[in-house]
């Protein structure tokens, strides 16, 4: 009977804690409005060698891979499907307060990643990943009245993903209450415009 290789196991543990501390301290100063942390600031808060960042992250851009990578894994675990049952205004309703709340979640990772992003084809990935989550969402939560109508389902797209929501929240200043308002009635104006247009 062979020994498990606990000193490798060790390492490995080791190197994927050093590694998680290293995301949560990039997530946390752009948390705290640094949008474009150093090496050395994440390396400080992450109470770790710059030697030992750059021994788990090739530069910047594969760090902040990683962090929306963290990100979009936080928003998984954070989603909760809408049963597709509910009367139609209680969905959109429930869609619009799920909706601000994981935008509300992901905003400072977002605007980090919008300086970043055109340079940066792992952040172009991710920004794609999550609109595909939202597609998904908004076919599984709205299935009946989407059906196969493409256009309707990239409208819904558009107003559900985080260029509308920051442009609310940041161009326009409205309070995260008004931003999930207007999110809700312009669902409700694109799947039924005529109800919309007695409310």
């Amino acid at each position: 009977m062979t020994t498990p290789p606990t000193r490798v196991d060790g390492r490995t543990a080791r190197s994927e804690r050093t590694r998680n501390a290293i995301v949560d301290a990039h997530l946390r100063l752009i948390g705290e409005g640094d949008m474009r942390p150093t090496a050395d600031r994440v390396a400080k808060l992450a109470g770790v060698s710059l030697r030992a960042l750059w021994s788990h992250f090739a530069d910047m851009e594969a760090l902040m891979a990683a962090s929306g990578q963290r990100v979009l894994e936080q928003r998984d675990a954070a989603y909760r499907p809408i049963p597709a049952d509910l009367p139609l205004a209680e969905r959109i309703e429930a869609f619009s307060h799920q909706r601000a709340r994981l935008l509300e979640e992901i905003g400072p990772a977002a605007r980090a990643s919008a300086l970043k992003e055109p340079f940066s084809a792992g952040l172009q990935r991710y920004r794609k990943l999550h609109t595909a989550r939202v597609r998904d969402e908004l076919t599984t939560t709205f299935a009946h009245e989407i059906g196969s109508d493409e256009d309707l389902l990239n409208a819904l797209t558009a107003v559900s993903l985080w260029p509308t929501w920051a442009s609310w929240r940041d161009g326009m200043e409205l309070s995260v209450e008004s931003a999930r308002s207007a999110l809700a009635r312009t669902v409700a104006a694109l799947i039924n415009p005529a109800s919309a247009a007695r409310t």
